[in-house]
C-alpha cells in the first residue's frame, strides 16, 4: 500500500473551512473599505467651497477647481445609482421567479429518473466500483442529488444577487472619487469587483464542503454514493447559471443596442446621455447580465470542474481505500487559491497605486501574472503535502498509476493554459494592440468594411487558445486520464477570486462613467471613467476567455465521467449511431446562439422602436427640458428577456435526456462530443470580434493617438460605423459567445 499523504485528515478538515472563511471575511473587509466613499455631502462644504488647509493634493475635487456645486452632485450621482440598483434588483426578482419554477420542475425529473434505475428500491445495492462491498439505495442516491442540486442552484443565485447588489453599491462611489484621481477610483473599483470574487469563490468552496460532510453522515463508507450525489451541486450550479446568462445577457444586450443606434447614430448625442430613454435600461443590464450572469457562470463552472474531479476521484484509489485529504485534493486546490488571490489582491489596492491612465490595464495583467505564480507555488505545496507519493486513478475500466507531481503538472497546466488564453485575448481585443486598431482603421469605409475585419478577427483568435486547450488536455490526459483534465480545469478556476475581481472591475467602470455623464459631471471624469471603461473591457474580454477554456476542460471531464459511468470504453465515430450523434451535437451551438441572436434582435427591434417614440413625440426630450420615460424601456428588456429565456434554456437542459431515451447512450455520447469540439470554437470567436469592435469604437473616440484623432471625433463616419460593429458585436460577446459550455 503507497505511503500516505502528510497532511492529516484533522488538518483537511480545518485547512478547506479556515480558508473559505478568510476569503468571506477578507470580501467583507474590502466591502466596509468601500463603503467608506459617502453617498451624502460633506455638510462642511454644502455649498461647493474648496476644502480646509491641511487637505491632501489627492482630495482635491475637481468640481471645486470647476466652480460646480458637491452637493447637486452628490445628490444626482446617489438618485441615479438607486434607479439602477431599483432596476436590477426588481429585473432578478421577477428572473428567479421564473427560473425557481423551472429549477423546481428539473429537480423533480432528476429526483424520478435517478429513483426509477433501480424502480425507486430502497434495498442496498452491491457497489459499482467497489467490489465486495454494498452501497446505499438508489431512492437514496436521487434524493440527495436532488438536494445536491438545489443546494447548487440557490448557491449560483444567491452568488450572482450578491454580485449585482455589489456592483449597483460600488458604482456611484467610483464616480464620486474619480474626482480625486484615477488611482482612487480603480482602487473603489477594484475593491468592489474582489468584494464579489472572493465572496463568490468562498462560499461556493464553504458550501460544497459542508453538504460533503453532512452527505457523509448517512452514506458513511459508500463514498461512491456520496460523491455521486455531489455532482447534482454542480449541475444546479451550472443550469442556474444558464438562465442567468441568457436572461441577463437578452437585457443588456437589448437596451445597449437600442441606446446606442438611436442615441448615438440617429441623434448624435454622448453614450449615456440622460436624454436617452434607454440609459437607465443600458446600466441596469450591466449589472444583470455582466455581474449576475458571469458571477453564476463562473460559480458554475467551479462546482462542475470540483464535482467531476471528485466523482472520479472516488472510483480511484483515494475513494477505494478511504483517503479523505487526497479525495478533497480538489477543494486543497480551490483553498490554496483563495490565499494566493489574497495575496494578488494587495498588489493592486495597497502595495502600489496607480497614477495615470496608462497604468491600468498594466496593473490588472499584473493582477493575472502575480496571481498565476503564487498559484503555482500553492498548487506544488498542496500536491506534495496532500497526496501519497503514488496512487491509481480511474481510466475506462482500469487503474492507473500516477505520482504527486504528475498531478501537479495536470493542475499547472491548466493554470498557466489559463494564463495564456487571457494574454492571447488581451492582445486580440485591446485597442493597445494592432489587431483593433485595423479594425478601427477599416471604419474610414464604413460599417461593411468593419464588420469584415472584425470577423477575420475573431476567427484568427481562435487559433492559439485552442492549442493551449489541446496541450492542456493532452499533457493533463496523459498523466492522469480524466482526473487530470477535471484538475486541469480546477487550476484555471484556481484564480477565480481575482478572475472575478478583474471582470467585475469593467461593468462598475462602466457604469461609473454613465452615471458621470447622467450627473452632468466634468468632461474630465469622463475622461477618466471612460480609461477605466476601456480597461474594463479588455479585462471583460480576457474573464470570458478564462471562462470558455475552463468550461473546455470541464465539459471534457463531464463527458469522461459520463462514458465512464455508462460503460462506454471507446467512441468509435465511424459507427452510425455516434457519426449523427456528433453532427447533430456540432449543429446544436449554431441552433443556441440562433436563438439567442434573434431574442437579443427582436427585443432591440422594440426598444429603438420606442427611443425613436420618445424622442418624436416628447416636447422638450431633446433640449433637455423634459424627462425621458425610463420605466417604459426597462420593462421591454425585462419583458424580452424573461419570454425569451426559456426555449434556450429548454434546448440545453431537455436535448441530452431526450436524445439519451430515443437513442442510446452512444448517439448521446456523439452529441456531447460533437456540441463540445464546435461550441468552443464559436464561443471564442464570438466573445473575441465583440470585444474587439467594442474597443475599436473607444479607440476612435478616446482620440489618445494621431492616427485615432483622424478616425474622430464622436460622430464623424468613421464613429458611426464602430458603432455599428459594437452594436452587431453586443450580442456575440455577451449573449451566444459565452453561452457553449451548457452544450
Amino acid at each position: 500500500m503507497a505511503a500516505p499523504a502528510f497532511l492529516p485528515e484533522l488538518a483537511t478538515q480545518v485547512v478547506v473551512p479556515v480558508a473559505a472563511v478568510v476569503g468571506i471575511a477578507f470580501a467583507v473587509l474590502q466591502w466596509v473599505l468601500v463603503s467608506k466613499v459617502k453617498l451624502s455631502p460633506d455638510p462642511r462644504r454644502g455649498d461647493g467651497s474648496s476644502p480646509k488647509s491641511g487637505a491632501g493634493a489627492s482630495e482635491y475635487l475637481i468640481e471645486e477647481e470647476e466652480g460646480l456645486n458637491e452637493h447637486n452632485v452628490v445628490v444626482k450621482c446617489a438618485e441615479i445609482q438607486n434607479a439602477i440598483s431599483e432596476g436590477a434588483t426588481s429585473f432578478l426578482f421577477t428572473e428567479y421567479k421564473y427560473v425557481g419554477l423551472f429549477m423546481g420542475i428539473f429537480a423533480v425529473l432528476i429526483f424520478l429518473f435517478l429513483g426509477s434505475v433501480e424502480g425507486f428500491s430502497t434495498k442496498s445495492q452491491p457497489c459499482h466500483y467497489s467490489k465486495g462491498k454494498t452501497c446505499k439505495p438508489a431512492l437514496a442516491n436521487a434524493l440527495f442529488s436532488t438536494i445536491a442540486f438545489v443546494l447548487g442552484a440557490v448557491t449560483s443565485l444567491v452568488s450572482g444577487f450578491l454580485g449585482m447588489k455589489i456592483a449597483t453599491y460600488a458604482n456611484a462611489r467610483t464616480t464620486l472619487e474619480a474626482r480625486k484621481g484615477v488611482g482612487k477610483a480603480f482602487i473603489t473599483a477594484f475593491r468592489s469587483g474582489s468584494v464579489m470574487g472572493f465572496l463568490l469563490a468562498a462560499s461556493g468552496l464553504f458550501v460544497l464542503y459542508i453538504a460533503i460532510n453532512l452527505f457523509g453522515i448517512y452514506y458513511g463508507d459508500d463514498w461512491e454514493g456520496l460523491y455521486e450525489a455531489i455532482t447534482g451541486y454542480g449541475l444546479g450550479g451550472s443550469s442556474m447559471a444558464l438562465f442567468g446568462r441568457v436572461g441577463g445577457g437578452i437585457y443588456t444586450k437589448a437596451a445597449d443596442v437600442g441606446a446606442d443606434l438611436v442615441g448615438k447614430v440617429e441623434r448624435n448625442i454622448p453614450e449615456d446621455d440622460p436624454r436617452n430613454p434607454a440609459v437607465i435600461a443600458d446600466n441596469v443590464g450591466d449589472n444583470v447580465g455582466d455581474i449576475a450572469g458571469m458571477g453564476s457562470d463562473l460559480f458554475g463552472s467551479y462546482a462542475e470542474s470540483s464535482c467531476a474531479a471528485l466523482v472520479v476521484a472516488s472510483i480511484s484509489s483515494f475513494g477505494i481505500n478511504h483517503e479523505f485529504t487526497p479525495m478533497l485534493y480538489p477543494l486543497l486546490v480551490s483553498s490554496v487559491g483563495i490565499i494566493a488571490c489574497l495575496i494578488t489582491t494587495l498588489f493592486a489596492t495597497d502595495f502600489f497605486e496607480i497614477k495615470a491612465v496608462d497604468e491600468i490595464e498594466p496593473a490588472l495583467k499584473k493582477q493575472l501574472i502575480i496571481s498565476t505564480a503564487v498559484m503555482t507555488v500553492g498548487i506544488a505545496l498542496v500536491s506534495w503535502l496532500g497526496l501519497p507519493y503514488t496512487f491509481t486513478i480511474f481510466n475506462f475500466g482500469a487503474q492507473k498509476t500516477v505520482y504527486n507531481w504528475q498531478l501537479f503538472l495536470c493542475v499547472a497546466v491548466g493554470l498557466w493554459a489559463g494564463l495564456v488564453i487571457g494574454f492571447v485575448t488581451e492582445y486580440y481585443t485591446s485597442n493597445a494592440y494592432s489587431p483593433v486598431q485595423d479594425v478601427a482603421d477599416s471604419c474610414r469605409t464604413g460599417a461593411a468594411t468593419n464588420v469584415i475585419f472584425g470577423l477575420a478577427l475573431g476567427y484568427k483568435s481562435v487559433i492559439i487558445p485552442i492549442f493551449a486547450i489541446a496541450f492542456s488536455i493532452f499533457l493533463s490526459f496523459s498523466l492522469a486520464a480524466m482526473y487530470g483534465v477535471a484538475v486541469a480545469a480546477l487550476g484555471m478556476l484556481s484564480t477565480i477570486a481575482t478572475g472575478l475581481a478583474i471582470d467585475a472591475y469593467g461593468p462598475i467602470s462602466d457604469n461609473a462613467g454613465g452615471i458621470a455623464e447622467m450627473a452632468g459631471m466634468s468632461h474630465r471624469i469622463r475622461e477618466r471613467t471612460d480609461a477605466l471603461d476601456a480597461a474594463g473591457n479588455t479585462t471583460a474580454a480576457i474573464g470570458k476567455g478564462f471562462a470558455i477554456g475552463s468550461a473546455a476542460l470541464v465539459s471534457l471531464a463531464l463527458f469522461g465521467a459520463f462514458v465512464s459511468r455508462a460503460e462506454i470504453s471507446t467512441v468509435d465515430v465511424l459507427t452510425p449511431k455516434v457519426f449523427i450523434g456528433l453532427i447533430v451535437g456540432a449543429m446544436l451551438p449554431y441552433w443556441f446562439s440562433a436563438m439567442t441572436m434573434k431574442s437579443v434582435g427582436s427585443a432591440a427591434l422594440k426598444m429603438v422602436e420606442e427611443v425613436r417614440r420618445q424622442f418624436n413625440t416628447i416636447p422638450g426630450l431633446m433640449e433637455g427640458t423634459t424627462k425621458p420615460d425610463y420605466a417604459t424601456c426597462v420593462k421591454i428588456s425585462t419583458d424580452a428577456s424573461i419570454k425569451e429565456m426559456i426555449p434556450p434554456g429548454a434546448l440545453v437542459m431537455l436535448t441530452p435526456l431526450i436524445v439519451g431515451i430515443l437513442f442510446g447512450v452512444e448517439t448521446l455520447s456523439g452529441v456531447l462530443a460533437g456540441a463540445l469540439v464546435s461550441g468552443v470554437q464559436i464561443a471564442i470567436s464570438a466573445s473575441n470580434t465583440g470585444g474587439a469592435w467594442d474597443n475599436a469604437k473607444k479607440y476612435i473616440e478616446a482620440g489618445a493617438s494621431e492616427h485615432a484623432r483622424t478616425l474622430g471625433p464622436k460622430g464623424s463616419d468613421p464613429h458611426k460605423a464602430a458603432v455599428i460593429g459594437d452594436t452587431i458585436g453586443d450580442p456575440l460577446k455577451d449573449t451566444s459567445g459565452i453561452l457553449f459550455k451548457w452544450l
